[in-house]
């Protein structure tokens, strides 16, 4: 039997990640996502034991597709903290030559953010544009609701354009209007995925990605 990448390495890992999304298709009841976009929810559901994702979690027309796409093509994964680019599997990443970068601890990006009293997630994503990472890139924000704003705005007021933002701070403050003001951009102008609300993680944009990697392969393979 030919190995998959992006499942588990061992049968018995295997059968447990397919017994757990059968129970999670068991479970959540009636929903309105694509097949492909059921992939990406259900692997959120299945990291986090919480069904409110179905029915939270919203895509743009075509976002699973330039998703897929940009991994397929290897482009970079831009995240706003590192717990996001420890989470990915790094075999996972290697099969599509997909390179992680964050940048919100450099010691650049924490003196630029005192000078301007701004925050470290607001330079760390003007330190990725610089580097030229984002324009054709994943952006993939599961921490602060800063970084989602600045990368809306240099969308809007900058002509940046992602392959896909994956936009899940957690949050009180600006968070779920972070999300709001994503996906009121429109979607011909860049595809997102969004949580409605308060909720997010770097657990839940970390699973989006482990989604999208096996609809990657799935497609590699076809």
């Amino acid at each position: 039997m030919k190995n998959i990448v992006t499942e588990q390495l061992t049968h018995a890992g295997r059968q447990i990640e397919h017994d757990s999304f059968a129970i999670v298709d068991a479970e959540a009841g009636p929903h309105g996502y694509s097949t492909e976009e059921w992939q990406v929810v259900r692997r959120m559901i299945h990291a986090t034991a919480d069904f409110e994702f179905n029915g939270l979690t919203q895509f743009a027309p075509q976002a699973v597709a330039a998703g897929v796409q940009a991994l397929l093509s290897g482009a970079p994964i831009v995240a706003d903290v590192e717990m996001i680019c420890v989470g990915l599997s790094t075999p996972r990443l290697n099969h599509f030559n997909v390179t992680t970068h964050q940048f919100i601890a450099d010691e650049d990006v924490i003196a630029q953010a005192k000078a301007e009293n701004s925050t470290r997630a607001v330079q760390a994503m003007r330190k990725a544009q610089r580097l030229n990472l984002l324009d054709g890139g994943i952006v993939a924000i599961g921490n602060a609701p800063t970084a989602l704003l600045e990368v809306v705005r240099m969308v809007r007021e900058e002509k940046l354009r992602p392959a896909l933002v994956i936009g899940m701070p957690v949050g009180f403050v600006s968070a779920a209007e972070s999300k709001a003001q994503l996906s009121e951009t429109e979607t011909e102008t860049i595809p997102w995925i969004v949580i409605d609300g308060r909720k997010g993680g770097s657990t839940l944009v970390v699973a989006a990605i482990h989604a999208l990697l096996a609809l990657a392969e799935a497609q590699q393979a076809a």
